[in-house]
């Protein structure tokens, strides 16, 4: 194949600052189909940031490149970074055959020693972070070796099956994340002056200077710092710091993808994000005209007629972003509360059901959704979805406020004389939900409905509206909160964490203090109830089932166990929404599925896109 570039890159090779496109995309390029039709080069693609913690929002639109990643249908995982792969050793071994002459944006040529350097001085090193449960099995963490000059290879001691899609997934690109050659001066076994740069820094130690200079896969740090080198599509040249109105992507002249008749990509010379402080900011930008492509923050059901009745206007269509088993908001008592009487009264199963009782989630729907979607718990829609479970998904979903005052009587909990049921101490039963409303507006007007009706069963809620970092420290981190809320998600998929189900990750805000206990192998935290110590056993191994079904049988035991429990609570089957692409910009799909772990837009490559006119 012979290669052609973008003009503005061929004159820089003609003026002697680049070498040759055919250099610049290595000796085995990733060829990607566009969708409809070979683009052409120039122009660029606005989008829009909301505040200053929307670092997740570039990368989607960046898109994450790791070793592997899913197909576009999201039913296969392929090579990316990998040229090839081998899974061997029954599901213990996996090998990697790097793609030959990839170069990180610098230049300088991406190899094996990149690799050596996120695994073993990063990843697995405990003095740099605890090690990820991602990258470990049963407590145990991942064995790593080169191989040769192109090759290397992650062994378990068991068979692992959901290692690929880790690695597949827009936080597992770890492996293939730091360029060594750049960031090994933030890390004291690689430059004995890091004292110094700490102290130049204003950094407490060397760990921070390196996030805070090379960043991770979801902070804002990632997308700070021009100097530090990538592999992605397009190069940060005006960074997102906190102070930031716009961030600026420029094209990267050494990505190393190209199209089927060997054009190099991107088309698009850059991405600009302009960064507002509020939802209406964006819509009315779109409504300009001046959001070339826009799902995120947009795509709620209040958004939905404005944004219709403007596209002349704005000279956009409108596509369908798909969901399947969503739920458009869950609802977590923090069932390891720091408050212990509200940890006492949060783990009595009928004060859950009482409360789910006590929702009247038809009208959040007729009021908050416009009328769409259908009362629902958590899990797939659809019965002959795999991973359906009926009890799971639809029990106490009913209004039956008779019977939920009933539940909280037997509970002893007496009403006061302004009507708000008593705790044992004699306080009132009154409690937060932290919600981000910057982050999915919906919550806060569906809470404040939930609020409102749980006053009618003797209930005192407040909704927290707080900044996500804030939300993230509070509840994630320190398990300060009371209860907080969450989307809910469609199935133990593959390379997925079911928070909702077992608490393992930082999303399980119903059970903070459980899953510290599990990740840390029982040293900290609160030791869990047996049902919950069943699941993470069940977790473990459906983490090192390699057979599909034997997998598949483990994940419906968790959920049946769930289903007894009934921890958590939702509101609503999360409807497919919308985004909206201007009408000139091309190889768009009609409909994308909208889902994190494929960091939607990624899988519909953006690389390809371009402007026809």
């Amino acid at each position: 194949m012979s290669y052609s570039q973008a003009p503005e890159l061929a004159e820089r090779v003609e003026a002697g600052e680049l070498p040759p496109v055919e250099e610049r995309v290595g000796e085995d390029p990733l060829v990607i189909e566009p969708i409809d039709s070979i683009g052409t080069y120039g122009g660029e693609l606005r989008f829009g940031l909301r505040g200053s913690s929307d670092q997740n929002h570039i990368l989607r639109m960046v898109g994450h490149q790791g070793l592997v990643r899913w197909d576009p249908t999201y039913t296969e995982i392929i090579p990316n970074l990998a040229s090839s792969y081998e899974v061997s050793n029954g599901g213990r071994d996996f090998t990697f055959d790097l793609r030959r002459g990839v170069r990180w944006s610098d230049g300088e040529l991406f190899n094996v020693e990149d690799v050596a350097f996120n695994v073993e001085d990063l990843m697995l090193n405990e003095a740099f972070a605890p090690v990820q449960t991602r990258y470990t099995l049963n407590g145990d963490p991942v064995a790593f070796e080169v191989v040769d000059e192109d090759t290397v290879r992650f062994s378990f001691d068991e068979p692992n099956g959901d290692f690929l899609a880790v690695l597949a997934a827009p936080t597992g690109q770890h492996p293939v994340l730091y360029s060594k050659h750049y960031c090994s001066q933030f890390h004291p076994d690689y430059n004995e002056n890091v004292d110094q740069l700490i102290e130049e820094a204003g950094a407490p130690d060397w760990q921070t200077l390196f996030l805070q200079n090379c960043g991770d896969t979801e902070v804002a740090t990632r997308w700070a710092n021009p100097d530090r080198p990538t592999l992605d599509t397009w190069v940060i040249t005006e960074p997102y710091t906190g102070g930031a109105t716009r961030v600026v992507l420029e094209r990267n002249p050494y990505f190393w993808q190209v199209d089927t008749e060997g054009n190099q990509l991107p088309y698009l010379d850059r991405l600009t994000a302009s960064v507002s402080q509020d939802v209406e900011s964006l819509i009315l930008a779109a409504i300009a005209g001046k959001i070339d492509f826009g799902l995120r923050h947009l795509d709620t059901p209040a958004n939905r007629p404005v944004l219709a009745q403007n596209r002349e206007q704005g000279d956009y269509r409108m596509f369908a972003a798909i969901v399947s088993g969503f739920n458009q908001m869950m609802i977590d008592l923090n069932l390891t509360s720091k408050d212990p009487e509200l940890r006492e009264v949060f783990n009595e199963k009928d004060f859950r059901i009482a409360l789910s009782l006590g929702i009247n989630r038809q009208q959040i729907i007729d009021t908050v959704l416009l009328g769409e979607g259908d009362p629902w718990q958590q899990g797939p829609f659809e019965p002959e979805n795999p991973y359906y479970n009926e009890k799971l998904a639809t029990q106490y979903i009913e209004y039956d406020p008779e019977r939920a005052n009933a539940l909280l009587d037997e509970l002893g909990l007496e009403r006061g004389p302004d009507g708000i049921r008593l705790l044992p101490s004699g306080k009132p039963l009154a409690f937060q939900i932290d919600a981000i409303p910057t982050y999915r507006a919906d919550w806060v007007d569906m809470l404040e409905l939930v609020r409102q009706q749980w006053a009618e069963i003797g209930v005192d809620m407040s909704v927290n509206p707080v900044e996500r970092t804030y939300f993230y420290e509070r509840t994630s981190n320190s398990n300060e909160h009371d209860a907080a809320v969450w989307v809910g998600g469609a199935a133990w998929i593959p390379g997925s964490d079911p928070h909702q189900i077992i608490p393992v990750n930082h999303d399980a805000r119903w059970a903070i203090g459980w899953r510290d206990w599990y990740l840390s192998d029982g040293a900290e935290g609160m030791e869990p109830p047996e049902s919950v110590k069943a699941r993470f056993r069940l977790y473990d191994e459906a983490r090192g089932a390699t057979d599909p079904e034997e997998r598949l049988a483990i994940a419906r035991e968790a959920a049946d166990i769930a289903a007894e429990e009934f921890e958590v609570f939702g509101i609503a089957k999360a409807m497919p929404t919308y985004g909206i692409v201007k009408n000139d910009l091309g190889n768009v799909p009609e409909e994308m599925l909208n889902w994190w772990d494929l960091a939607t837009p990624t899988q519909a490559n953006p690389q390809t896109w371009y402007w026809k006119d």
